[in-house]
This record gives structure tokens, sequence and C-alpha cells, in this order.
């Protein structure tokens, strides 16, 4: 939304435009934390300032878009649109090699993107959003291994790429060859109060226009109350998917938006009725993918997962990784939390142990409600 998020983007921009800077731009974020929507805009305002040469959205809910291999070819077709000479070098090479799609990452990325870059030196901008959400066997991201490789034969070129800090994400950012080149963001250690003033005005203006669209309801003037608003955005705690939910909890047509506020204010330690009315479902996908490989009748994963989450959530006082082994009596918490770093802040052991914590009050009102 306009006036929103300001900080962040005004960052991207002066990353672009510094031919100083890093040439990867790794935004990180914890599920929900409005990594898509920032791509979204940075792409259309680097597209509105011919700085843009191609995107691509990867979704695990579409074939087309969840496939490694329909990356490269879809970028090299945009760029080929979007500058001439680079689609004079690609067109031979598509001529001589009919079935780029089906070749491996390592011969597109040579043959699709490499030559006809380094044959142009085109310079330009490239976003991949929601890495994480392609299918991927490998240990570190096949796509970050490849660009690893090739990130230096093509200087002219930056890559802004959002993804959730998943093991495989986290291991390709960390190779050898690819992080001196790779900035890092972490949106969701982003200051709560430039959150809070994004999420303060997202709300109101949202809730403000519910009342003009629903003249039946005949709302109160001054509706939604500023201590509403304070109320919301304390709840939301810096989750844009929160504020999300809560909106269209309230807009639904076929209750009063007055009554469904007050269910939300109501009960300010609980967030039930948002995480029903959609968190949840992102909560059970990031979980499902995340222990895509575990045996349903797997006892020791399930035991040492509601050990080790079930002392993350319910210690009074958040502890470190060390700290909690040492309560727990088990070796087995980081390995546990190594597939929960999308909905769990899990900070660097070493050299200052920081505390685990949740992002967010609704993950543990979602895995403490026997529904």
């Amino acid at each position: 939304m306009k006036g929103t998020r300001r900080d962040i983007l005004f960052q991207l921009e002066r990353w672009l435009n510094d031919q100083q800077d890093k040439r990867v731009f790794w935004l990180n974020g914890l599920a929900g934390t409005g990594k898509s929507t920032i791509a979204q805009t940075f792409a259309e305002m680097s597209l509105a300032n011919e700085k843009l040469g191609g995107s691509f959205f990867c979704s695990r809910d579409s074939d087309d878009r969840n496939n490694l291999r329909t990356i490269l070819p879809t970028l090299a077709c945009q760029l080929a649109y979007r500058y001439p000479r680079f689609r004079e070098e690609l067109l031979p090479i598509l001529a001589a090699s009919l079935n780029a799609e089906r070749e491996s990452l390592c011969s597109q990325m040579e043959k699709l993107i490499v030559g006809p870059f380094q044959a142009t030196q085109t310079q330009t901008l490239i976003i991949i959003d929601a890495l994480d959400e392609c299918r991927d066997e490998e240990a570190a991201s096949a796509l970050l291994s490849v660009l690893s490789r090739y990130v230096d034969k093509i200087p002219l070129v930056k890559f802004f790429i959002t993804g959730r800090p998943e093991p495989r994400i986290r291991s390709g950012f960390r190779l050898e060859l690819l992080q001196p080149h790779t900035d890092v963001f972490k949106l969701h250690e982003v200051k709560h109060s430039s959150v809070d003033s994004d999420i303060r005005l997202f709300f109101g203006t949202q809730l403000v226009n519910i009342a003009k669209n629903r003249s039946e309801c005949n709302l109160p003037g001054g509706w939604p109350s500023p201590s509403n608003l304070d109320i919301l955005c304390e709840k939301a705690a810096g989750l844009f998917i929160y504020a999300s939910t809560v909106v269209k909890f309230v807009a639904s047509k076929d209750h009063q938006p007055t009554e469904r506020l007050t269910d939300i204010i109501s009960l300010p330690q609980s967030t039930i009725k948002e995480g029903r009315s959609g968190i949840d479902q992102l909560y059970t996908q990031v979980l499902q993918q995340a222990f895509l490989n575990i045996w349903s009748d797997d006892g020791m994963f399930y035991s040492c997962f509601r050990s080790v989450v079930g002392a993350v959530l319910l210690v009074f006082n958040p502890l470190p990784v060390a700290a909690l082994s040492d309560l727990l009596g088990t070796s087995h918490v980081s390995t546990t939390l190594c597939s929960l770093h999308s909905l769990i802040i899990v900070p660097a052991s070493e050299p200052d142990p920081k505390p685990v914590h949740v992002l967010h009050k609704s993950f543990p009102d979602f895995l403490t409600d026997p529904k």
C-alpha cells in the first residue's frame, strides 16, 4: 500500500543504483512478513525506471512456477523481449539447442543467461521471488549453487532474491563463491516502530474503506477508534499476514463489521479467531513442507518435536539453543529446529548466544489449539 515499507524500498533502490554494492540481495524473512509484496512493488518500481530485465515469482501451488528448470528459460525470454541485442545473441543459441528447458540448470545458465550477457554487456536487474517454494532435492539450493559459479562472469547484472530461511536456502547463500557477493536483509529484524506505523496505516485505511462500502451497516462515526487500532497493532506484532487476515475477517459480507472487530479486540491474549480465518493455513503449509519426508509413525521424531518446540513455546523466559539442550537433556534441539527457521527465530549459537523465540503469538496458539 502506498506510504508503507518506505525504508526497505529506499534501501533496495539505493542498492540497485550503487555500482559498488554487492550484486546479489537476499530478502530473508519468516513466513507472513511480506516478502512477496515487497518483491512485487520493487519489480513495478524497477520496471517503471526501465531497470528491470526479468522476474520470476515462484509458487508451490503451480506446476509452472515451482519447477526450477522453468526459471532461467522464462527469464531469458523476458530479457530477449526487453533488450534487442540480447535477443540477437540468444536466438542462434535456441536454434542450436531446441530443448533448452530440459537441460541442466548449469547448461541453462551458461547458454541462456551468461553467454548473451557477456556478449552484450547488458546492465540490468533480475528478480526471483519465493525461491523456497520451488521443488528442490539438493542440500543447498540448486539454483543458488549454479548462480555461485557464474555470478563473477556477469558483473553488470544484479539479482534480487526473496525466500524464507529454510535449510537449503540458507546453505545456498553460505556457499563460498556466493557469500562475498551477497547482501542479506532480515525482514523480521526491522525496527518495530517502522513496521508498527506501516501496519497502523494499513489497518486504518482498510477498515475505513470497509465502513465506506458498507452503508447498510450504519457504522458509528470515528470507527475504528484509535484504541481499536492500538490493540490491533499490538496483536499484529509486526506480522503483515496477520493484519491482512484481520481485515478479511472484518470485511465478511455475512457479518457486521463492528461485531467482527469486537470479536478480535475482545480477546487481546488470543489469536484463535484470526488463525482459523487464514493464518493457520500458512502454518500448516510450512510444516507440511518442512517435514515432507517424515513418516507419520516416526515416534522418535514426534517425541523430539513436541519436547523441543513445546519448550520454545512454553518456557517463561526464552533460552538459547545450548540452554534448551541442557534443560531438556537432549542433543537434538538444533536438528529439530533446523527446518523451522521460517516460523521460529533461531539465532546463531556463536559468538553471542541469543534466545530462540517465536515471531508471533499466532504460532503457539496454532500448535496448542486442539482443533
